[in-house]
C-alpha cells in the first residue's frame, strides 16, 4: 500500500498501477522528505516528478507545502491513476484550505522536457531501473535549462547502476543507499 505520509493530505492512500512501475517505499520517502524538509526545500517551490507513476512524489511534495507539481508519466494508464491521485490529494488540500496547482502529463519525459516552458526548484526523477545510462543523462541534459540556481534534484536509480553521468550545468550534492536502491542528489553549478 502507498500512501501519503505527513502533510495536510498526510495517511491518504494512493492506487499504485498494477504493472510497469516500482512506487518508492514509504521507508525511503520518509528519510527522502526528512532531509527535504530539513533543507527547507518543500514549502511554496515548483515541483516536477518525471517517471510519475503514481505520482507519489510530487503528490507528498504538494502535501507538505510545495505550491505547484507537474507528474510526468508516459504510460497511458498509469497516468491515468496518477491523475485520480492527484484529484483526491487535490480534495483533501482544499479541506485544508490550500489550492496547489497539480497537473499529470501523459508524455515521456523527453518530450515534456523538450516542450516545457516551467522552471522547477525540485525535481524527482525516478525512472525504470532498466532506463539506460545515456537516455538518464538526456534527460538530465534537457532539463539542466529549466532550473531555478539553487534547484534540488533527486535521481533514484539501483544501487548497481552507479552514479549517473552528470551533462555539463549539473553537479552532485550527496547520495544515499537504501538497501538495492540509490538516491543522487543533484544541484546546478
Amino acid at each position: 500500500m502507498t500512501r501519503i505520509i505527513a502533510g495536510d493530505a498526510g495517511s491518504l492512500t494512493l492506487a499504485v498501477p498494477p504493472a510497469g512501475t516500482r512506487p518508492t517505499s514509504d521507508r525511503v520517502r520518509e528519510s527522502l522528505f526528512a532531509s527535504l524538509a530539513s533543507a527547507d526545500a518543500l514549502e511554496d517551490v515548483a515541483v516536477l516528478d518525471l517517471y510519475a507513476g503514481s505520482g507519489a512524489l510530487g503528490l507528498e511534495s504538494v502535501s507538505r507545502g510545495a505550491a505547484s507539481a507537474d507528474l510526468v508519466e508516459r504510460h497511458p494508464k498509469a497516468a491515468t491513476i496518477a491523475g485520480r491521485n492527484a484529484t483526491a490529494v487535490a480534495k483533501a488540500l482544499r479541506a485544508a484550505g490550500r489550492t496547489p496547482a497539480i497537473h499529470v502529463h501523459t508524455a515521456s519525459a523527453a518530450a515534456f522536457l523538450v516542450a516545457a516552458r516551467g522552471t522547477w526548484d525540485l525535481v524527482f526523477i525516478d525512472p525504470p531501473y532498466d532506463l539506460a545510462p545515456a537516455a538518464l543523462t538526456e534527460t538530465l541534459e534537457l532539463l539542466a535549462p529549466r532550473l531555478h540556481p539553487d534547484a534540488i534534484v533527486v535521481v533514484e536509480r539501483a544501487s548497481r547502476s552507479g552514479a549517473p553521468e552528470l551533462p555539463p550545468g549539473l553537479e552532485h550534492l550527496r547520495d544515499r543507499r537504501y538497501g538495492d536502491t540509490t538516491l543522487w542528489w543533484v544541484q546546478p553549478r
